[in-house]
């Protein structure tokens, strides 16, 4: 056997990927203390605390309307299965966290959907999880965006869409029609 053969399959670790977005973060610079593009190992047994308190947090929002843990994450398997997921608890008396459409006051806790979007303040933070196999530990890998993760979104009408695939309630402002062409004709 050659040492390619005898060595250890590599395992795989579960990666959390956050991407932070705050309107003013250019002025404020309150996401200085984290660190941006680089995976970091978080032991299975500890919780990921988020806030203000760099005693406490390790990952450190530099804002004094965070609260001292704004939130945390613990790492866990389900019951009876090799799948590995994430619990997200609010621990701010004062602001309710978003996560998705789930609003959780101070202390509640619920899973961490595998691509989510969380919210609280002017805050918005897309996290998406990287599945893996070890049982030790997890990885962080944090980004920052420039762009807003929430945006208004034009949402179309629930009108049924003609055959032609062209709504008539798209032109009902301009006082047109939709008008059949043959694909080969220029306009």
């Amino acid at each position: 056997m050659t040492s390619f053969e005898e060595a250890e399959t590599e395992e795989t670790v579960t990666c959390l990927h956050m991407t932070f977005y705050h309107p003013c973060q250019k002025d404020k610079m309150m996401f200085r203390c984290l660190n941006f593009c680089k995976r970091e190992q978080v032991r299975a047994d500890e919780m990921a605390k988020f806030g203000r308190d760099s005693n406490v947090c390790h990952y450190n929002l530099m804002d004094t309307r965070v609260s001292r843990i704004q939130f945390s994450l613990q790492f866990y398997r389900k019951l009876n299965s090799s799948e590995f997921c994430f619990e997200i608890k609010n621990m701010s008396k004062k602001t309710k966290l978003l996560v998705d459409q789930t609003e959780l006051g101070y202390l509640n806790k619920t899973d961490l959907p595998w691509k989510c979007i969380i919210c609280f303040g002017d805050y918005q933070i897309l996290a998406e999880v990287q599945e893996g196999e070890s049982v030790d530990y997890f990885e962080t890998y944090l980004h920052l965006t420039e762009v807003p993760i929430l945006q208004e979104r034009c949402l179309p009408s629930l009108q049924p869409i003609p055959e032609n695939g062209i709504s008539s309630s798209l032109f009902s402002s301009q006082g047109k029609s939709p008008t059949e062409t043959d694909e080969n004709e220029s306009c």
